[in-house]
This record gives C-alpha cells, structure tokens and sequence, in this order.
C-alpha cells in the first residue's frame, strides 16, 4: 500500500483526556515523533502548571522525541503564526528522518491552522487599537465588522468579543497590507479526538489538579517569580498561574483556590470541546474515539485504521 504523502497523525482532546499517554504509545507502535499543540508548554520551567508530564514519553528504555515543549523562556509570548513555523520546521525534520509526525495537544486553534493553513494568522497585534476595541459592547463590534469587505469578514469566528476583536484587527490590516505567500508542504492528516462524558472530564480535572497542588505546582509559581516572571505575565498565561498568582498574593484562600482554578480548568475543557465542533462545521474530519476505553484498546483502533489509511 502506498504511503500517504507528507502523513500527518493528529491527537486532540480536551484537558485531561489521556492525549499525551496514548499518543506516546501511538509513537512507539508506529514509529514516530511528537510535536505539541499546546499554546503553554513551549515555555521552560513551567512544567507541572502546563501538565508536560515529560516522564510520559519513556516508554521502558526507550525515549519518544518530542517538539515543541520548552523552547522559549517563561515571559516570553508565542501566536498561531510562530506555531505554524516551528510546526512545519520539525514536520519537515520528522519526515526527512523517515518517522510519522504525530500532532497532540488541546490547543485547537493552533491545530486548526494547520489544518487550514489560514494566512491571517501572520497579521500582526496591533495593541492600540484592541485598546480601544476592548469598552466596546458587542453589538458594536459586529457593527464595525460590518462596514468591512464581506471577503475579509465572511469566515470570522463570532463566537466571543476577543475573536471579533481579532478579526476587526486583521480587516484593518489587510486594508493597508498584502500578506506574503508562504509556500508549504500539502499535509495529509488523519484527525482523532478523545472525548469524555462531561462528568468524567470534571472528575478527572479535579482530581488531577488535587495531585499537581500537592506535588509543587505552588511552588512551581513562587520560583518562576523570584526568577524575575511578572505576576502580569503570568496572570497573562492563565488558569493555574492566573489562579496561584492571586493566592500567592493573598486575595485567594487555599480553599477558593481549589474551588475556583477547579471551575475555571472545567469551563476552559468546555471551550475546548466547542473549538473542536467549530473545527468540524469547517469541514474537519475527526475520528471520535471514547476516552473511558483503556490506552491498549485505543492505540488498537487508532494504529489499525492508520495502517489502513
């Protein structure tokens, strides 16, 4: 059977799904490399509060490469476009050593963009103008979205205020601006998704967050301060940094922490979940697999459908 040209395996899934674990086991089956699409473990030292859980990728004596986790320093910001670049680059190098790229991660837009390889994502911040956008209600950003050509406008996520202020952003951009052409490899993907009843994803949530307190994420926080991270940088990064942050500064009890960085994670899976739909109305094939199976039954349906693909 021929190979597909330029394979490209995708793992999605809401937090705490068992993305990682299976997709390692999915690598060491079939040969291949890992490449996050996880928007927060691109920084270093940020290791238990992004749920790296790098000790996932030993399989006995053998390690499964990774890409993507830890290349940038904790204060430094990363966008969709820096994504898709380091994507295609270790893609490429994946390919070139005769290995199956294997995407994972629960960032869906990051992942959607290579699906899609929508050139808007190389339009740049412009800070002054969200600024402005940011007191407007809703209504009125539709509004401005609407005095702008319907090519610019007719695919914009509408789903929240800081989307259509992104798409505001870029119509406004393109006004005075040509994206340049970027040339890039036709990808051949096969997407899957773990997906877990509602009740099991808040379980596993609660009780993995009960484990990571107890085991340094706390502390994790403390050291990235005293290293010189801004609390506004860190409250920038979200959920558990945003929620410590407040604890470490006494405006949280330990209890409220819990209660509210517990709620916060669950409606964050939430969202997730509702990407991944819109990911679908786009056209994207996902193959739905249930979470609740154990990894040995998963990576079986996974690696006997890519051996057929």
């Amino acid at each position: 059977m021929k190979t597909p040209e330029n394979p490209l395996l995708i793992l999605l899934g809401a937090t705490a799904s068992g993305k990682t674990k299976l997709a390692v086991q999915i690598a060491d089956e079939l040969n291949g490399e890992i490449i996050s699409a996880d928007s927060r473990q691109v920084f270093k030292r940020m290791d238990i509060g992004t749920g790296k859980d790098l000790e996932e990728y030993q399989i006995g004596e053998k390690s499964i490469p990774f890409h993507l986790i830890n290349i940038l320093e904790p204060g430094e910001r990363y966008n969709v476009d820096a994504f898709k670049n380091d994507f295609y680059a270790s893609f490429q190098e994946i390919l070139n050593r005769d290995h199956l790229p294997i995407l994972c991660g629960g960032t869906g837009m990051y992942i959607h963009s290579i699906l899609q390889n929508q050139p808007f994502t190389a339009v740049p911040v412009n800070n002054e103008l969200r600024l402005q956008l940011e007191s407007l209600p809703r209504e009125a950003l539709m509004n401005e979205l609407k005095k702008h050509p319907k090519e610019f406008t007719r695919n914009v996520d509408l789903s929240s205020k800081k989307r259509l202020i992104r798409a505001i952003e870029i119509v406004e951009y393109l006004r005075e601006h040509t994206i340049p052409e970027i040339s890039r490899p036709k990808i051949t993907p096969v997407v899957f998704g773990l997906k877990n009843a509602v009740e099991q994803t808040r379980a596993n949530i609660l009780a993995r967050l009960e484990f990571r307190l107890s085991n340094g994420m706390i502390e994790e926080v403390e050291t990235l301060l005293n290293n010189g991270v801004s609390k506004e940088m860190l409250i920038f990064y979200g959920l558990e940094y945003k929620f410590i942050v407040s604890y470490l500064s006494g405006e949280l009890s330990f209890d409220d922490l819990k209660l509210r960085l517990g709620t916060a994670i669950c409606q964050f899976a939430k969202r997730q979940n509702t990407f991944f739909r819109k990911m679908e109305k786009d056209g994207v094939k996902i193959n739905w697999l249930d979470a609740a199976q154990s990894n040995n039954l998963l990576k079986q349906q996974i690696v006997e459908k890519v051996l057929k693909w």
